[in-house]
């Protein structure tokens, strides 16, 4: 009976160690690595490239004043709609002195010149009255008197002008009434009543009173790589992106594109410019950044597959083909590429529709969580 019990004991000792064995071995083993299954199929495809810039007003004008002062009076405020040759603006003169005083003499000079062509005058007149002197003789004298007269007037308004920049005669076109000089909106008022401000000359650009803009009137200032540059051409459309507005595209299309080039961080960029599609329904505000979508080329309904699948050796390309499913095996199939838009490639050669693609690596842990999460979702409902 002992003798029994021995030979079982040692039997199930024996076959635990081979279990354990077998468990160990198995444990061990790798599983085989599995892959996603593509196919290729028909779809659109395009290639695009992205300008960075900005949407501006295409008129935007700094209003300058014509005579330097101070500011005395400011009759609009950014925001405000103006129409061409709207007073924005009124400047008080502060005369220079150097100048002031020479008009002043000059307007006591023209004052003694006159008071002595009219004593003149009156003489003459009492003789040519009498018969005593001949009518060419006495029209002289009225020149005369008329010139000094002429003199004066032309004096005294010098005076006014340099007083006040208006004369008697011209009060609705003095240089003192700053007028807008197009239709559009007033973006920026950077002056306050009480500025000095002056005149643009060789030496200074002059104050700025107003920026105008016609907002009705919109486009998409750019900047794009010289390696792109080449493919653009005029009309081309484009799909403006508003950082400000991201639930909108503005369509757009290619009006200008640089003829020189400016180096910036090392690369080579040329500026470009587009007329921007507006909507009534949307304000846009000058300066807002913005990016541009530029389609390059585009091809309909031909066959492609995901690029990510594609590889590339030198100046060939592949992909692997399923030949078996169960161990999965592959064979390496080159292809001839076409267009690309950075996730799917044009397939020109050596595909079919029919064909069977290696993929990614499929993860078992994810495979695994996968199947929970489905699992988890299924109880809850």
């Amino acid at each position: 009976m002992k003798k029994v019990l021995r030979i079982v004991l040692i039997v199930v000792g024996v076959a635990v160690v081979i279990a354990t064995f077998v468990f160990l071995y198995n444990k061990s083993k790798k599983e085989p690595v599995k892959y996603e299954i593509k196919k290729a199929r028909i779809d659109n495809v395009s290639s695009k490239t992205v300008a960075t810039g900005s949407v501006v007003p295409r008129k935007e004008v700094e209003v300058k004043p014509q005579v330097s002062g101070i500011v005395d009076e400011l009759y609009v405020e950014a925001g405000n709609i103006v129409k061409k040759d709207q007073v924005l603006a009124r400047i008080k003169i502060i005369p220079d002195m150097v100048n002031l005083n020479g008009a002043e003499s000059r307007l006591n000079q023209a004052k003694i010149r006159m008071e002595d062509a009219r004593q003149d005058y009156d003489r003459q007149k009492e003789l040519f009255d009498r018969k005593v002197i001949s009518q060419s003789e006495f029209q002289k004298t009225v020149t005369a008197y008329n010139e000094a007269r002429e003199e004066m007037d032309g004096a005294e308004n010098n005076l006014q002008l340099i007083k006040e920049g208006v004369t008697r005669k011209s009060q609705k076109t003095t240089n003192t009434l700053i007028r807008s000089t197009i239709d559009g909106m007033v973006l920026d008022v950077p002056i306050k009543v009480g500025n000095s401000v002056i005149q643009a000359n060789t030496f200074n650009a002059g104050t700025t009173i107003a920026t105008i803009a016609d907002m009705r009137d919109m486009i998409f200032l750019g900047k794009i790589d010289e390696t792109e540059v080449g493919k653009l051409k005029a009309e081309m459309p484009l799909q403006i992106s508003i950082g400000a507005i991201p639930d909108e595209k503005f369509p757009a299309f290619l009006e200008y594109v640089s003829p020189k080039g400016v180096e910036q961080n090392g690369a080579i960029q040329f500026e470009i410019k587009a007329n921007v599609q507006l909507k009534e329904s949307r304000f846009i505000r000058s300066g807002y950044s913005a990016n541009a979508d530029i389609v390059l080329d585009r091809k309909d309904s031909v066959l492609v597959v995901d690029e990510s699948i594609v590889q590339f050796s030198g100046d060939s390309a592949f992909v692997e083909v399923l030949t078996t499913k169960d161990p999965q095996t592959f064979k390496k199939q080159y292809v001839k590429t076409g267009l690309s838009d950075g996730l799917k490639i044009e397939i020109l050669e050596g595909v079919t529709l029919n064909d069977e693609l290696k993929g990614e690596k499929i993860d078992p842990k994810k495979k695994l969580e996968s199947s929970t999460d489905k699992q988890k979702e299924s109880t809850k409902k």
